[in-house]
């Protein structure tokens, strides 16, 4: 999830996005396809971004292990390119806002409309109805007070994100048209310029976390030996020539796809460097590759995660700089709303 926001003339335009700590690590599509986006966002945004821990407790976990992974998450960010002096890099539950106005939208949300939400159905479908947690049924409703909180307007989600994005929008209008005007309505930018990378065992699918097999995902805590293993045992297609065709030769194209995207480089020089080669040319020099970028980038994430107050200190600084934007806001919410302001000289 990704939202900006236009300035004020007063402040710079902002941005907020989250990722979920629900996996030991965040792997190569993560990287590639959202998080190298909120490095470059922070030249122009006043950003905000966000380990979602209210959000993975919506489905059975284990609590030392969330401890670990929000860790673990927060190190992979900055070690992404993440700068705290920059950005405000925090956890959810750190902000309580985000739950308090989450209550709030519940109360002007319709049980058909979060019903029809296909996220919670999918999700609700595997473990069957009887099992999904109300949370798991609300889980986009607390995606909606994340994205309002901060006054966001332009919301860069991916497009199995689209449909929270419209019940974001139709909450935010509703409660500005009964209690008068309190949220910007945000709009959905779905980003189609970035590359998506797929699983590397099945390349008709995106690379995902939650894969059965893990064989095809890269995870960023991979060591250089694992990555290279996993791209040179790469499903790849029919025929031997090396070009990019999506539809014809996913396989191939997805590993020239991370190949431009780790190097920079351009997919048709790859393509003309690669001619006449075989397949197995290609996957031994995309492993050296991605091997050399994850035991970079692991090196950084250990030495993160060596300094937990480090990592302490950066998440509280974060909150706090949350904060800032997100109390005026539930401020505003609960004025309108009719709730009675505690006065502090009572």
């Amino acid at each position: 999830m990704h939202s900006m926001s236009d300035a004020s003339p007063a402040r710079r335009p902002r941005a907020l996005s989250g990722a979920q700590p629900t996996a030991d690590s965040y792997h190569l599509g993560n990287y590639i396809g959202a998080f190298r986006q909120w490095v470059a966002l922070q030249e122009e945004f006043e950003a905000f971004y966000f380990i979602p821990d209210l959000h993975a407790i919506t489905v059975e976990y284990d609590p030392e292990l969330l401890r670990e992974r929000t860790y673990v998450a927060a190190a992979q960010l900055l070690a992404s390119g993440v700068d705290p002096s920059r950005s405000a890099l925090f956890v959810q539950s750190h902000v309580p806002e985000h739950a308090q106005l989450a209550w709030v939208l519940g109360g002007v949300t319709g049980f058909g409309e979060a019903s029809r939400m296909t996220q919670f159905k999918d999700k609700s479908a595997k473990s069957g109805h009887d099992a999904a947690s109300v949370g798991l049924f609300t889980y986009p409703v607390l995606m909606a007070a994340d994205i309002l909180i901060y006054q966001a307007d332009k919301v860069p989600v991916g497009e199995d994100q689209r449909q929270h994005v419209e019940l974001t929008r139709n909450l935010a209008q509703r409660f500005n048209h009964r209690f008068g005007p309190t949220f910007t309505v945000p709009e959905a930018h779905i980003v189609k310029q970035v590359a998506k990378i797929y699983d590397l065992q099945d390349p008709t699918s995106k690379m995902s976390g939650s894969s059965v097999s893990h064989a095809g995902v890269i995870d960023l805590t991979d060591t250089a030996k694992q990555a290279a293993k996993k791209i040179r045992s790469a499903v790849t297609d029919s025929g031997s020539d090396i070009r990019f065709d999506r539809a014809e030769k996913p396989g191939i194209a997805n590993l020239l796809t991370i190949f431009s995207a780790v190097t920079g480089r351009d997919v048709d020089d790859l393509v003309a460097e690669f001619e006449g080669q075989q397949y197995g040319h290609l996957k031994v020099a995309l492993g050296e590759v991605v091997g050399d970028f994850v035991q970079s980038f692991g090196d950084r994430t250990r030495e993160l995660l060596d300094d937990r107050a480090e990592l302490d200190r950066i998440l509280a600084a974060g909150a706090t700089r949350a904060r800032e934007v997100a109390a005026p806001t539930l401020a505003s919410v609960y004025e309108r709303s009719g709730f009675v302001v505690p006065r502090a000289d009572a």
